[in-house]
């Protein structure tokens, strides 16, 4: 068989559209030879900046969405990085498909399922590890500048060049050859020299199954 390829993925448990295209990428893992590679980035970075800017919601959801980041970064420094998939997994069926909401009960019960101890949740109300969650966000935005959000996902390209992009959002999560398909374009696009946007107005909520 031949080598996987990496695709590193940077997320934001928070994101409803950055969860639809994480498993998108599982299907992906299914039929075409890659890896995902589970990294964390943060809305709330990305708009601290502005937020007097922002609508009152959007606003009220950048404060709190720090928490479940801190969460992951304190996971992914005591455990590995590699219980950053399951971990993300656990949160994002809790938040997003079943509607369970972001709080600390949520953050316990995903720790729980994936082997972790619930004391990890206090990291949420903690600065601790911001400046851990600045540099990863910082490594996943750097590869697509500061106009984006999440996800981000970057792999290698044919001469060796690194591919990074935002996206794609897509509702709901392509699966089997469908999946295999948007891969494909995708990376098609993305490797095009001086390629840079496709975009049409979202008439579409996230859509989860």
């Amino acid at each position: 068989m031949s080598e996987k390829t990496p695709a590193d993925f940077w997320f934001d448990p928070a994101c409803p559209w950055a969860w639809l295209t994480s498993r998108w990428m599982l299907e992906v893992e299914k039929v075409r030879p890659v890896e995902v590679r589970w990294h964390v980035m943060s809305l709330s970075v990305l708009n601290e900046n502005k937020l007097d800017e922002l609508p009152d919601w959007y606003r009220e959801f950048n404060l709190k969405a720090w928490g479940a980041v801190r969460v992951c970064i304190a996971a992914e420094q005591k455990y590995g990085s590699e219980i950053l998939g399951p971990l993300y997994t656990a949160l994002g069926t809790r938040t997003h498909n079943r509607g369970e909401g972001r709080g600390r009960d949520v953050i316990e019960a995903a720790l729980e399922e994936v082997g972790l101890p619930r004391s990890l949740a206090d990291a949420a109300e903690s600065e601790e590890y911001d400046e851990a969650v600045r540099a990863s966000h910082k490594e996943g935005i750097d590869l697509v500048g500061q106009d984006v959000g999440t996800p981000v996902i970057a792999v290698p390209g044919p001469e060796g060049e690194q591919i990074a992009f935002f996206g794609p959002v897509v509702t709901p999560a392509p699966k089997g050859e469908a999946a295999a398909k948007l891969w494909d374009g995708t990376l098609l696009v993305a490797s095009t020299p001086g390629f840079f946007e496709i975009k049409r107005t979202r008439d579409k909520d996230p859509i989860f199954d």
